[in-house]
């Protein structure tokens, strides 16, 4: 190609990719946990996690725990961030999506049946089967945190345009954090190194700011 057309076609790229707009979504990204008492106060965890990502799954626990202790001095909202090169975390995602929209109390159960199961959903196991025999199965498992009564309706949120959106809205939020993996966790809106992280971390990190709130 022509140097000079080649320099030209990319500084339209760079045009058009500064000048388009991501979508806005109706209310801001992510899952609250629980719903804390005084969000204006307290320290905010934000967590990126793929639900079929071993690091997001042992990173959960300690996480849980921190937030157990801090009760609602510590808020955790969680932003599903499906990697790229795990087949089905989109779908698993897409999953966290249709349950909020279902009931949205079972959207951490879900999660966390993600996090005990996900072997069952890495690529080599699932590499001979179809989306909807996926999708199926991922139904199946929802139905143990949902209830059994609204299981056509899981189903056909997978044909729902609205989950389908919400999911890469999920994505794209966290790469215009510039979360390049997962697990990835922000602290009062700062990205925090090192995961995944255990209790003692935690501790360290969040004990400090709750005493600088106080004083």
């Amino acid at each position: 190609m022509n140097p000079l057309l080649f320099c030209l076609l990319l500084l339209f790229q760079c045009f058009f990719l500064c000048k388009s707009q991501l979508p806005i979504p109706a209310k801001i990204d992510g899952f609250v946990y629980r719903m804390p008492s005084v969000w204006g106060e307290s320290v905010v965890v934000e967590a990126f996690l793929d639900p079929v990502c071993p690091d997001s799954r042992d990173s959960w626990p300690p996480l849980k725990q921190a937030l157990d202790y801090y009760s609602g001095r510590l808020s955790l909202v969680v932003h599903p961030f499906p990697l790229p090169y795990h087949s089905n975390a989109f779908l698993a995602c897409r999953s966290l999506h249709i349950a909020n929209k279902l009931n949205s109390s079972s959207v951490y159960p879900l999660l966390e049946l993600f996090f005990k199961t996900q072997e069952k959903y890495y690529n080599a196991p699932t590499y001979g089967m179809s989306r909807a025999s996926v999708v199926a199965d991922m139904t199946k498992l929802a139905l143990t945190a949902i209830g059994e009564s609204i299981g056509t309706a899981f189903q056909l949120g997978f044909n729902d345009s609205s989950t389908d959106q919400a999911a890469r809205i999920s994505f794209k939020y966290g790469c215009s954090r510039g979360v390049a993996g997962a697990p990835a966790f922000f602290v009062n809106g700062m990205p925090l190194s090192g995961s995944p992280l255990d209790y003692n971390k935690w501790r360290s990190t969040i004990d400090p700011l709750l005493a600088n709130n106080k004083s």
